[in-house]
């Protein structure tokens, strides 16, 4: 049960649900930021960008914002699951290409602290392709993943243990998006 009384059926509407109904007036910048990190015009493609939010909502241990964005993301990749759950185990073996691990990797600094984010790691995703806007994009979506996991685990709210339980939302993001 969540720490404070949202006002919904936990189990109807886990994770970030409960409370972006809860405060519909900070729902909605919070959909949009989502909308336009993960699903706006972008040369990274929708399931990379699930994949970045899955691997810094792994790393921070949130247990529903993980479960719903590596559905999320294996939905739109063509690896499907097995691939985000390489990256999730083993980033260093994983079958991404360079310029992928290279932004993980800026991802996973940015979830320890975006002090951790070196000019070494920027040289290195530019030199395996990264563009500026990528770089940023991958920085943001860190930094806001980190922000909605503690939301959601601040609040502590109500997270499936059964990666099934995301499937189903997982389809009707891909294909309809996040504004609520």
């Amino acid at each position: 049960m969540a720490h404070i009384a949202l006002g919904v059926d936990e189990t109807q509407f886990p994770g970030i649900t409960g409370p972006l109904i809860y405060r519909p007036e900070t729902a909605k910048p919070l959909d949009d930021l989502a909308e336009v990190l993960l699903r706006g015009p972008n040369t990274l493609t929708r399931g990379e960008r699930e994949l970045i939010a899955a691997y810094v909502s792994g790393r921070n241990n949130c247990t529903f914002c993980c479960g719903a964005h590596s559905a999320v993301a294996a939905a739109q990749l063509t690896e499907g699951m097995a691939l985000v759950d390489q990256v999730r185990d083993d980033l260093d073996t994983a079958p991404v290409s360079p310029k992928m691990r290279a932004l993980l990797r800026i991802a996973g600094a940015v979830q320890v602290s975006g002090r951790a984010v070196t000019p070494e790691l920027i040289n290195s995703a530019r030199a395996a392709g990264a563009t500026d806007m990528e770089l940023h994009d991958t920085v943001l979506i860190a930094a806001a993943f980190c922000m909605y996991n503690r939301y959601v685990d601040g609040l502590g709210t109500l997270a499936p243990s059964d990666p099934a339980a995301y499937a189903g939302a997982a389809e009707r993001i891909a294909k309809f998006g996040y504004r609520f």
